[in-house]
């Protein structure tokens, strides 16, 4: 009788901290909170009134891994939208909501799986929370309470001085309090600030107050370079700790960018499964071939790929043939020629003018024989890292 190997099954992937305890909420079909997986948010950019561009947006973001949308709804003729949106849209989507509290209603009836309030803008928004609680129960739909800097209730700006950490978690847990007085628990806070220090607190001691799903969120933090570094730095102290159950990447750049940081963040942290993982060396003195090109030419031909394969991209004999050798696929260049290692062994040695072609057929080949990715709807860029 024939053995049959059936193999040990894989050990999830190393994290820095447990997660926090948090309740579980549903925004549609994503749970948020409790052992859900941390999900990836943005926004549209387009007039929410042109629903064909929003809707082609969404699916962009779809395609790059975008778990839930939030869309704005300043106008009457944006709430008369929604329900089309929400419709047709493959994610769950939120209404955004700001100054008119009768939006909010609007977008529980059009559909929406979410709806964003912002406390300290929203005319009278305390005198309304009873019907906003019914409203929202009846209808299934869970609810953002989104707290942030630059819209501070002026009550707390005046006792504060302006928007500490401390002043938006005393709305915050001020605003949780009079949802919970009427029952209703099915939502998560934000406290946003454009400062990572001053954010990064802001999460920690709300987590400290309460069992609430946390939406992370550096506000207004720039343009893509800017915007990612300060994101990746309060998302990393603030998720290392287990604190956070969604997250959105604020950028001044196209959302699928926000995206694909915010993807990357998750892998970095193994906080969301790895795929295509590109390591290679920040060149340097030794380097003998052109590394910056060849990591650019094969990140750009493998582009798409979601199977989960660790490509090394190393470009002297100091670090390279270990790198390469740890990698699933990888290549040790130099004298104008490269080792190409396959799992630990030296396959074939190439010219440097066929390195990225080499590498891009082995990865197609490799892929082949790796069992097919579950649909988690977390696809994502290419994680490119340098030695």
């Amino acid at each position: 009788m024939t053995a049959i190997n059936l193999g040990m099954p894989t050990p999830p992937a190393p994290t820095l901290a447990p997660r926090r305890k948090s309740r579980k909420i549903q925004v549609g079909k994503v749970a948020v909170g409790g052992d859900a997986p941390i999900s990836i948010q943005s926004m549209t950019t387009t007039p929410t009134t042109d629903i064909n561009a929003t809707l082609q947006q969404i699916a962009e973001l779809t395609a790059a891994g975008c778990d839930i949308v939030r869309v704005a709804v300043p106008t009457i003729d944006d709430a008369d939208a929604l329900p089309a949106i929400a419709k047709k849209s493959q994610i769950p989507v939120i209404a955004d909501i700001h100054f008119q509290p009768k939006y909010v209603f609007a977008a529980i009836d059009a559909g929406c799986a979410a709806v964003r309030v912002n406390p300290g803008n929203i005319r009278k928004f305390d005198d309304q929370v009873k019907e906003i609680a019914r409203a929202a129960s009846d209808a299934g739909v869970s609810l953002r309470i989104g707290v942030n800097a630059g819209s501070l209730d002026k009550r707390l700006l005046e006792k504060y001085g302006k928007p500490t950490a401390e002043a938006l978690v005393e709305s915050a847990v001020w605003e949780a309090s009079l949802f919970e007085e009427h029952g209703f628990h099915d939502f998560k806070i934000s406290v946003k600030h454009n400062d990572p220090v001053v954010m990064v607190r802001a999460y920690e001691l709300l987590a400290q107050r309460g069992d609430w799903p946390l939406h992370l969120g550096v506000t207004e933090a720039g343009p893509a370079f800017q915007g990612t570094i300060k994101s990746a730095t309060a998302f990393g102290a603030l998720l290392s700790q287990g604190i956070g159950d969604t997250i959105r990447v604020s950028l001044s750049a196209p959302p699928v960018e926000e995206v694909k940081v915010g993807t990357q963040i998750l892998q970095a942290l193994n906080l969301r499964p790895r795929k295509l993982e590109i390591v290679s060396c920040p060149s340097c003195g030794r380097a003998q071939v052109d590394v910056y090109t060849l990591a650019e030419k094969v990140t750009a031909g493998l582009e798409g790929m979601t199977v989960p394969l660790r490509v090394a991209v190393m470009g002297c004999v100091v670090n390279g043939p270990g790198e390469a050798r740890e990698a699933d696929l990888g290549v040790a260049s130099g004298n104008g020629k490269g080792q190409i290692f396959v799992k630990g062994e030296v396959v074939k040695t190439v010219p440097e003018a066929m390195i990225v072609e080499t590498l891009i057929e082995e990865a197609m080949r490799i892929a082949e024989t790796m069992p097919a990715p579950e649909n988690d709807g977390q696809a994502g860029a290419p994680v490119v890292s340098v030695g």
